[in-house]
């Protein structure tokens, strides 16, 4: 399983309920990369979405409240995620949000894909910092490059300690 993000210089992912930043060349780059793949998200990430679920993606939506969500798979636990995602090659398998949730499956996750924006967001919710983590490590950045009025960088991080989810595709 793997988590995609971008994050500002203090690792904030989102101010009410919405991104910090419109940045198209992230845009493209989380487009290209989860289309054809599963995206999992938690319910307040699925209804920031402008028209609902995400097009060419299975999506599967972490709701404990016993809602159900147009176009995707509803789940109400972390093992019941579990159970849909053994259905899946867990490379395939991309967490998007938010940041319960990202700090929730972190441990599960193998890869980060990690946007760092140079810019202070003015979040109100925040990623797990994993330059701040020794499980994960940093093994590839993108030369800084500008995204809209902001410049970003690609990083990849990899978790030295991945945690056994038991969701090993059939």
């Amino acid at each position: 399983m793997n988590l995609i993000v971008a994050v500002d210089n203090r690792w904030g992912i989102g101010k009410n309920n919405n991104l910090l930043f419109r940045l198209p060349k992230d845009m493209a780059f989380f487009r290209q990369t989860t289309t054809g793949k599963v995206v999992v998200m938690g319910a307040n990430t699925f209804l920031s979405l402008p028209k609902g679920a995400l097009p060419n993606r299975t999506t599967i939506v972490l709701d404990n409240s016993g809602a159900t969500h147009s176009g995707t798979t509803t789940v109400s636990s972390v093992e019941e995620l579990f159970q849909q995602l053994a259905n899946y090659n867990t490379d395939d398998v991309y967490v998007c949000g938010g940041a319960m949730v990202y700090k929730l499956l972190l441990p599960y996750c193998a890869k980060a894909l990690i946007t760092k924006v140079q810019a202070d967001g003015q979040a109100q919710v925040f990623a797990p910092n994993l330059d701040e983590d020794s499980n994960w490590q940093l093994v590839e950045s993108s030369e800084q490059i500008e995204d809209g009025q902001y410049k970003i960088v690609f990083c990849t991080y990899v978790n030295k300690q991945i945690l056994n989810c038991v969701c090993v595709h059939k």
